[in-house]
């Protein structure tokens, strides 16, 4: 049972942690392009 639990882990951690770390670049990028969005109106 153990085994089965480790082979798991290293079997997605490494997918999981790409993930959460593309996830947190894009977030940073569309927040600058929601705040780019909202402040158009302003510009025209």
């Amino acid at each position: 049972m153990e085994d089965t639990w480790i082979s798991i882990v290293t079997d997605l951690g490494f997918p999981i942690a790409v993930t959460f770390y593309l996830l947190h670049r894009i977030e940073a990028k569309l927040n600058t392009l929601i705040e780019s969005i909202l402040s158009l109106p302003e510009k025209l």
